[in-house]
């Protein structure tokens, strides 16, 4: 149904700054749920920022506030997450997300299997 392509992701130097985007084919976020996760080397999964698709609420982990912001531009159908400081310990596979069903009070939104369609993920290499 939904197909999620990241982009955006590189080498970058602590301290500096990438943007990533999450496209679709075929379909459009809008009214979706789309959410970022990430996952490093021997890491489990973890969850990093949505965007909510009703009345565009945004909540972060903890780890990332200040430093990252998820936005959505409805007419590219786009997500972006917009890093910024980025840190050594932020190497990691960067996946898109999203819940196609998005209605009324969420809680689960940190959980991998609230989501519906994942991208193929995209590589940030962070380096000292």
């Amino acid at each position: 149904q939904v197909q999620l392509v990241e982009s955006g992701g590189g080498l970058v130097e602590a301290g500096g700054s990438l943007r990533l985007s999450c496209a679709t084919s075929g379909r459009t976020f809008s009214g979706y749920d789309v959410g970022w996760f990430r996952q490093a080397p021997g890491k489990e999964r973890e969850f990093v920022a949505v965007n909510r698709g009703s009345g565009g609420t945004t909540y972060y982990a903890d780890s990332v506030k200040g430093r990252f912001t998820i936005s959505r531009d409805s007419a590219k159908n786009t997500v972006y997450l917009q890093m910024n400081s980025l840190k050594l310990e932020e190497t990691a596979n960067y996946y898109c997300a999203a819940r196609t069903y998005a209605r009324g009070l969420w809680v689960g939104f940190r959980k991998e299997v609230e989501y519906d369609y994942w991208g193929q993920g995209t590589q940030v290499t962070v380096s000292s």
